[in-house]
């Protein structure tokens, strides 16, 4: 009877880890990036850069519910409330520091089938460009007044912050980047520093929108919490792009 009662022993070891297994895959699959039902929604065609490579990029900025899903898998701090009567998967997210988009970065990263970041400056000034107000010729031409040129030129989009799909549409299908949500770029601003600076390390980064600017990287609301340089953007949020091409949304 004692190598029964040893066998029974191993099999309820045996079943225990099968369901310790189970459990564990099914908090990964909750917790999980993109590899397991967040991959974002891509632009129906990718862009064409000056180089010759594919840029795909995704449609929309990342919506309050993409956020908060990264929020509730406990990856991302910060949680947003979406405002006035909209559905979180109608607002983008906004109120995002340079800080906050890394931690989503590195979360929708985990299990995706490509790596997602953030696009360059001219990367984003490139897909844009046929959707953005060409700049007018300056008012003055006098050097010290180029300031002021720039300031009664600056076009003014309203501040209010507006629906996914409210502004035009490029002919790759990328919407809203002519909108008043201002979206972080990878390109470090320096300032002065005479010395070269890393990512890892640099004070505020270049966001493009209707006009280009550089804010701090911990600044969430550039109105209140200032800007490196150029006028302050009225809402700052992020748009990914990747070199491959992901796989389709299921």
């Amino acid at each position: 009877m004692k190598p029964a009662i040893v066998n029974t022993a191993r099999g309820v070891i045996a079943i225990c880890a099968v369901l310790a297994v189970a459990a564990f895959i099914g908090a990964t699959q909750q917790m999980g990036g993109p590899g397991h039902g967040h991959a974002p929604e891509m632009a129906e065609q990718p862009v064409p850069m000056p180089d010759g490579t594919l840029l795909y990029v995704m449609k929309y900025e990342v919506s309050i519910a993409e956020w908060n899903t990264c929020h509730d898998a406990g990856a991302c701090t910060l949680a947003l409330r979406v405002p006035g009567n909209h559905a979180e998967s109608e607002m983008p997210a906004t109120g995002l520091s340079y800080v906050d988009v890394s931690e989503y970065l590195d979360w929708i990263n985990e299990g995706a089938d490509v790596t997602f970041r953030l696009p360059t400056l001219m990367e984003w000034e490139y897909m844009a460009a046929e959707v953005l107000p060409e700049k007018p010729d300056p008012i003055f031409t006098d050097p010290d007044l180029t300031w002021a040129s720039a300031y009664l030129m600056e076009p003014q989009t309203k501040r209010a912050l507006r629906a996914r799909g409210s502004f035009d549409t490029t002919s790759q299908g990328i919407v809203d980047l002519n909108g008043s949500v201002w979206e972080w770029t990878m390109d470090c601003y320096s300032g002065s520093a005479k010395s070269e600076i890393t990512r890892d390390h640099c004070p505020a980064f270049f966001v493009g929108g209707e006009h280009i600017a550089a804010v701090p990287l911990l600044v969430r609301d550039p109105a209140r919490g200032g800007c490196a340089v150029g006028t302050p953007p009225a809402h700052l949020g992020m748009r990914l792009v990747s070199d491959g091409a992901p796989k389709a949304r299921s």
